[in-house]
């Protein structure tokens, strides 16, 4: 296992070779690259040992919650790994005792670890990117499987920020499914409402914001998933597998006409007030 010495090390050579080889290269003249890119793997030990997980537990609840790499056949090669991260508890209510009426339980989550370097904290550009990607695997209580969000925080100037939205998924067998945040109307779907980066709401310190100002797409620090039990209401064993989370742009997706065949199954969920788009593999 690299040590955080190392690790920081090795992320600020990195920062320092990427930068040279842009100068070298003279890419500062060229126009951003729109090409689709991935962000976070999760097929390695390595790549899990840079996940942070929380729960109510960590304050008065009694959830759990783990981060683990899952090495079993019959749930990757499908999609043709060897590994792939695991998220999984019990998502339970209740407080211990003495803390009831004092705080509320019902939540568990996980998000890349900061990733500081000599240079500053590693962050994230987004800004010529329409889509959040994320390939997960849904499974665990079927209670559970309408209360998870996608949590983004920016490096922007209030750093309790985050910004949110529901996920919902078509897929109940416990395969492998892709979904994507629209970034504006276009002819692969043509019967769904599309959810762009912006379209993500500010919370802070759990709740709303009033104010909802525009995301900070230019420097991305965290990206995680959080499953609210206690919003919903809801408890049980819950179990999140996750293989990637990228980016990418309407045309990475295809341009397709109503009635045109397609390569992979493109799904559109219409679910309370956030549909999105699903291609199941």
């Amino acid at each position: 296992m690299a040590s955080p010495l190392s690790l920081y090390l090795n992320r600020s050579a990195q920062v320092l070779r990427d930068g040279t080889m842009r100068v070298l290269l003279m890419q500062g003249a060229d126009p951003p690259s729109r090409a689709p890119r991935t962000l976070f793997t999760f097929n390695s030990q390595e790549d899990v040992n840079q996940i942070a997980t929380g729960c109510d537990a960590d304050i008065g609840g009694t959830s759990t919650a783990h981060f683990e790499l899952n090495t079993n056949e019959n749930v990757n090669s499908s999609i043709g790994r060897q590994a792939t991260g695991v998220f999984w508890g019990d998502m339970r209510l209740g407080v211990k005792a003495g803390l009831e009426g004092k705080l509320r339980g019902g939540y568990a989550g996980f998000r890349n670890k900061k990733r500081p370097t000599l240079f500053g904290e590693l962050t994230e550009d987004v800004t010529n990117h329409r889509h959040l990607t994320l390939r997960l695997r849904l499974g665990g209580d079927p209670s559970t499987h309408n209360s998870y969000f996608c949590n983004i925080q920016t490096d922007g100037p209030i750093s309790t920020d985050l910004w949110q939205h529901r996920l919902y998924f078509k897929r109940r067998d416990g395969g492998w499914e892709d979904i994507y945040h629209i970034s504006k109307p276009g002819p692969i779907c043509l019967f769904c409402l599309q959810i762009p980066f912006d379209s993500f709401v500010r919370t802070n310190s759990g709740e709303v914001s009033e104010a909802q100002i525009e995301m900070y797409k230019e420097r991305i620090r965290t990206i995680g998933i959080s499953l609210l039990g206690g919003m919903s209401g809801v408890g049980g064993r819950y179990e999140l597998g996750i293989d990637t989370i990228g980016i990418a742009n309407d045309e990475d997706i295809g341009n397709y006409t109503r009635g045109e065949r397609l390569p992979i199954c493109v799904i559109c969920i219409h679910l309370v007030d956030h549909p999105v788009l699903a291609v199941c593999r």
